[in-house]
């Protein structure tokens, strides 16, 4: 075979052929979600099912709404997706990352806050939710699938037995 005829063909192996002149469109999404925990310290989250079909757990976020704030977002996120009704204690951090969906390079940042079980019912009525559970502040180490969110819950338990609840039921 000649020099030039193996160097047109299939790409060397183990290397992909690089695709030219396709980029994929790269947007930003912000979302607002976060720990919401009852009187007895636990926490509503949510399962998912992912693509090879194992549940996921998770912390309840969403989109932020045109005209809403961050902290009405999460309240309305955490009853659309666990059927709870709360209120926003303080802030607890953001999470950035990246991922592909639909042709698009997506980076999204989720910012959450440490919000207090007001009311409602636990419910997995949300068609984005495939079940809801309480489960105890102390076992969500465990439980929840991402990195980011238990460090968030970590942080959250820090500051709850540094009075936090207390200072923001005083205010």
């Amino acid at each position: 075979m000649p020099p030039s005829a193996a160097r047109s063909g299939s790409p060397k192996p183990g290397r992909r052929k690089r695709r030219r002149g396709r980029r994929l469109k790269t947007v930003d999404e912000t979302s607002a979600g976060g720990l919401v925990l009852d009187s007895e310290q636990r926490a509503a989250v949510i399962g998912r099912l992912d693509r090879r079909g194992r549940l996921l757990w998770s912390l309840p976020k969403g989109h932020i709404e045109a005209g809403e704030t961050a902290e009405q977002t999460a309240v309305r996120e955490v009853a659309e997706e666990t059927g709870i009704h709360s209120r926003v204690l303080r802030p607890l951090g953001s999470i950035d990352y990246w991922f592909v969906a639909d042709d698009r390079r997506v980076h999204k940042t989720v910012h959450h806050f440490l919000l207090e079980a007001t009311g409602g019912e636990l419910s997995d009525e949300d068609v984005e939710v495939t079940e809801v559970a309480w489960v105890p502040l102390g076992e969500l180490d465990e439980r929840l699938a991402h990195a980011d969110e238990r460090r968030l819950v970590r942080r959250a338990a820090e500051l709850l037995s540094d009075g936090c609840r207390n200072e923001a039921e005083s205010a």
